[in-house]
């Protein structure tokens, strides 16, 4: 087989199709006679005969590593950087990917950008055909299931010039089932193209508490039925497209102030009240044909009395999720590495836990060596039966063919080159934002900004950490989205916290300029962000607040007299946000949350589905 390595070239870094079938042989026999035609990638799709025929040849060892997915450093999958080759030493006791797959075997592997995975589509392309090829090369060896966290919004592995979508939030508010569908089509494709066949999206969470620090955003909103609904069209757009979508946290995160990336958060809700407002999505999602839904190391005291995170519940995962729910897919555990999932058990008895709740695959431990020989040490004890495993491994391997991976594993540079960032993704993008852009406050008719009237404009504000593969910083993308639209835009950055220093240079700014546009992130009552903008407002120019993450901004900035809010700071929902300020575009987004009163939090300032228009 040719050089997978990023320094291939187009005609090689697809492997040919006789090569390809040579190196499936040991497979391909056994699924070859019988298969019926998936409608939406053409694969086959072997019976279950075939596929526990295939399990039966495989080893005790073979079958543990089936259940795991894995991270790895490195853009390569045979020669990655240095740097990558020590970090995964380190953490798995492996050199490169090629050694992951060679060693434990492993069902799957996970993309990061923090990894060095996906520095640019072609070299994600490559990674993918060297992922395969090694796994492959091995004895009954099988083709590797590549996944990513590819939201959308604020979560993103893959950036530009991939195109980057609005976030749910901002889907959410637009209400279009079309786009959400097109959303999961479009990403789907892309995905597809770069060897990437399931993505851990959509967010099926139901965001009914506005102090929610890890979900937020991440959701389309606050209403089970919308949220639900949304989220059934962007699976149908993913399933389309040969992607498998995961709908992620089940039982339900959404209504709570812990991260459990940081500690274990409880969930209070009672039965009724989870069957009416955490169960619909996921509901929705099994009714769609989601291909696999992820779990929340979460508790939920009413669900399992045991008080278990969710990811080790057998109540939750069999009992309700399978039994009840009637879902049969594959169950994908959130990262085994977060702190959430920890706290109750060691990283030993985690994984055999989890497996014993329910789950198929096992998510991203912190250490692979730890987690693998637990798993194998229990069927050799007798706590987990081969048997079980088989379970697991029969629907992973159903996923494999479904997805196409036994018909053909690998992608072409050329097949990128048609797919990834296209002229028309890119604006279906455009104006899928558009249509989740919400004009919250319009006193006087401020907006649209003339370009005759206020030609100058300043834009200051918050400038958080770019999203992968956004260009950023906010400011500056708004200021030349505006300077594009025919204005003279100049950026000044305030951060999250402007100081008294930095406060007196905006202040000082905005004397020589016709108006104001600030970035507001995260705002609360001490806000230095609320002192800015107070200030900005006392110079008498027109000021133009956007909130680039949370909506609920508005309500600490009562004297602002226009308010937009674009619900992600990526370079999509930003411009999309400049195209409203400017006229090009009327705002249409409606508010998917609720915006309570900063001084009265049970009385709704704007209620949901408010939105002004021009």
């Amino acid at each position: 087989m040719p050089d997978s390595s990023p320094g291939s070239t187009a005609s090689t870094a697809r492997p040919s199709r006789r090569t390809v079938l040579a190196a499936t042989a040991g497979v391909t026999s056994v699924l070859a006679a019988g298969g019926t035609v998936h409608a939406a990638t053409g694969a086959h799709r072997p019976d279950d005969r075939k596929l526990r025929a295939l399990i039966s040849r495989m080893t005790l060892e073979e079958k543990v590593g089936q259940l795991f997915v894995m991270r790895v450093y490195g853009h390569s999958a045979t020669d990655p950087d240095q740097a990558d080759i020590d970090a995964n030493l380190s953490e798995i006791g492996v050199r490169t990917a090629a050694e992951l797959v060679a060693k434990y075997r492993v069902g799957g592997i996970i993309y990061f950008a923090w990894a060095h995975n996906t520095r640019d589509p072609h070299q994600i392309a490559d990674l993918s055909n060297g992922i395969q090829k090694a796994s492959l090369g091995l004895p009954r060896g099988l083709p590797v299931l590549i996944s990513t966290d590819q939201e959308h919004g604020i979560v993103a592995r893959v950036g530009a010039p991939a195109t980057l979508m609005p976030g749910a939030m901002n889907v959410g508010a637009g209400g279009s089932r079309s786009d959400a569908r097109n959303l999961g089509r479009i990403a789907g494709r892309e995905l597809r193209a770069l060897g990437i066949r399931q993505n851990y999206s959509p967010v099926a969470d139901v965001n009914v508490n506005p102090a929610n620090p890890v979900i937020g955003v991440r959701s389309f909103g606050s209403e089970p039925d919308a949220v639900a609904e949304l989220v059934a069209a962007e699976v149908k757009g993913y399933e389309s497209s040969g992607v498998a979508a995961t709908a992620k946290h089940f039982p339900g995160h959404g209504d709570t102030i812990t991260d459990s990336h940081e500690d274990l958060p409880w969930i209070h809700h009672t039965r009724e009240q989870w069957e009416e407002l955490d169960a619909p999505p996921f509901r929705a999602a099994v009714a769609a044909g989601i291909d696999s839904i992820m779990t929340a190391h979460i508790v939920v005291p009413a669900l399992d009395p045991a008080e278990d995170p969710a990811t080790l519940s057998h109540p939750i995962l069999t009992g309700i999720l399978r039994e009840e729910l009637g879902y049969d897919g594959v169950v994908v555990t959130d990262s085994l590495g977060m702190e959430g999932v920890r706290t109750k058990y060691g990283d030993d008895r985690v994984p055999v836990l989890a497996l014993k709740a329910g789950v198929d695959q096992l998510l991203n431990p912190p250490s692979l060596d730890v987690a693998w020989n637990a798993v194998l040490q229990a069927v050799r004890d007798g706590e987990l039966t081969e048997a079980r495993l088989d379970e697991s491994i029969l629907r992973v391997l159903r996923l494999k063919a479904r997805l196409g991976l036994f018909d053909d594993p690998y992608v072409s540079r050329a097949g990128v080159d048609r797919v990834v960032g296209t002229r028309s993704h890119l604006a279906a993008a455009d104006r899928i934002a558009e249509h989740g852009t919400t004009l919250l406050v319009n006193e006087g008719g401020l907006l649209p900004l003339s370009r005759r009237r206020t030609p100058r404009v300043l834009v200051v504000g918050a400038d958080p950490a770019s999203p992968s593969g956004t260009t950023g910083p906010p400011t500056g993308v708004l200021a030349d989205a505006l300077t594009e639209l025919g204005f003279t835009a100049t950026a000044l950055s305030t951060g999250t916290a402007p100081s008294t220093a930095t406060i007196a240079k905006a202040v000082a700014a905005a004397g020589d300029v016709d108006a104001v546009v600030v970035g507001t992130y995260n705002v609360t009552a001490s806000s230095s962000q609320k002192t800015l903008v107070e200030q900005l407002l006392a110079t008498g120019k027109p000021v133009v607040a956007v909130a680039i993450r949370n909506p609920y901004d508005v309500a600490h900035l009562p004297g602002v007299k226009a308010f937009l809010a674009s619900y992600s700071w990526t370079d999509v929902e930003v411009r999309a946000a400049a195209r409203a300020i400017a006229g090009k575009v009327r705002p249409r987004g409606k508010l998917p949350v609720p915006v309570q009163r900063a001084d009265d939090p049970a009385t709704a300032l704007y209620p949901v589905g408010y939105g002004l228009s021009y």
